[in-house]
């Protein structure tokens, strides 16, 4: 029997790739959609018969059907930190996550996975958040059957998070704090998000949602003292308040590579831990890595 296709749109980020590799460890042929193929390449360079990369522009309907014909399930990990130019929080995590989510629909697709993330509200004030809420509602309406998962913070080599504080604590004696550090987050490891949602395809029947997280719940601070004290340093915590932070942001936007965004920010003011009433990691088998049990690999 040939191997199940799963079309991955966002398959060349940093959640999107391990989706791909470990879609392809289940025996899964997965075909990566992406307006840059070429970075796919790059990716996974020793890509076997049962990976292949296709333009896929998740703006564009052509595209889109092009990308998907043939699958039997679709995975949108499309996601979008900072605003440029065509490219908005409406435009991809709502527009587009609908285009996608229908045509897969319309064009016999028989699973469709779309990646949120925990906080995602319709109803907040922060446009990247209400953006995520408002996706999760536009692309179930577009295709029912769609399975919602939301990772909650991810950690890993090449994140954007557990590397960055890791790097600011080796370089500098004080280490500055979003808010009093009493936001709650329970940080997820990329590699068990990537590992869960290929279980999510080989599920005979998948949960509506699922919010994958960490074993542990840290406040901000608690988190920062654990890295520190993996690093065998001592820092000086200061507190800064979220109105500075967001200040800093705004001017670290129009950096080619900004070390800090708004929607960053807005993130921290909430807690970001999993709904109890959601299954989760364990759900599927996958016993969650915490951050300690990764940083003593490093």
């Amino acid at each position: 029997m040939p191997a199940q296709l799963v079309t991955v749109f966002g398959g060349t980020g940093f959640l999107g790739r391990r989706i791909v590799r470990h879609l392809h460890d289940a025996s899964f042929a997965v075909r990566i959609a992406s307006r840059h193929p070429d970075r796919a390449v790059m990716s996974f360079p020793d890509a076997g018969p049962h990976l292949r990369s296709v333009h896929g522009d998740i703006n564009e309907d052509k595209s889109v059907i092009a990308a998907i014909g043939g699958a039997f399930a679709v995975v949108n990990a499309v996601s979008l930190y900072v605003e440029r130019g065509r490219d908005t929080f409406q435009s991809v995590h709502v527009n587009a996550a609908e285009r996608v989510a229908r045509l897969a629909r319309e064009t016999g697709v028989e699973r469709f996975l779309h990646i949120s993330g925990i906080g995602a509200d319709s109803r907040s004030t922060s446009p990247y958040i209400r953006s995520r809420g408002e996706g999760e509602k536009i692309v179930k309406a577009a295709f029912p059957a769609a399975t919602i998962v939301r990772p909650a913070v991810m950690f890993g080599p090449g994140d954007a998070f557990l590397t960055s504080l890791s790097e600011l604590a080796s370089k500098s004696p004080i280490l500055p704090v979003f808010g009093r550090g009493r936001t709650r987050l329970q940080p997820a490891y990329v590699e068990d998000v990537g590992k869960a949602i290929a279980r999510v395809f080989d599920a005979l029947q998948a949960e509506k949602v699922y919010e994958f997280a960490g074993p542990r719940t840290y406040t901000y601070q608690e988190l920062l003292q654990t890295v520190v004290s993996h690093l065998g340093l001592r820092r000086a915590l200061m507190p800064v308040p979220f109105a500075i932070w967001q200040t800093a942001a705004w001017f670290a936007e129009f950096l080619p590579h900004p070390f800090i965004t708004r929607n960053q920010v807005e993130l921290m003011t909430i807690d970001n831990v999993a709904s109890p009433g959601c299954p989760g990691l364990r759900a599927l088998g996958i016993e969650p890595h915490g951050i300690e049990s990764v940083l003593a690999k490093r």
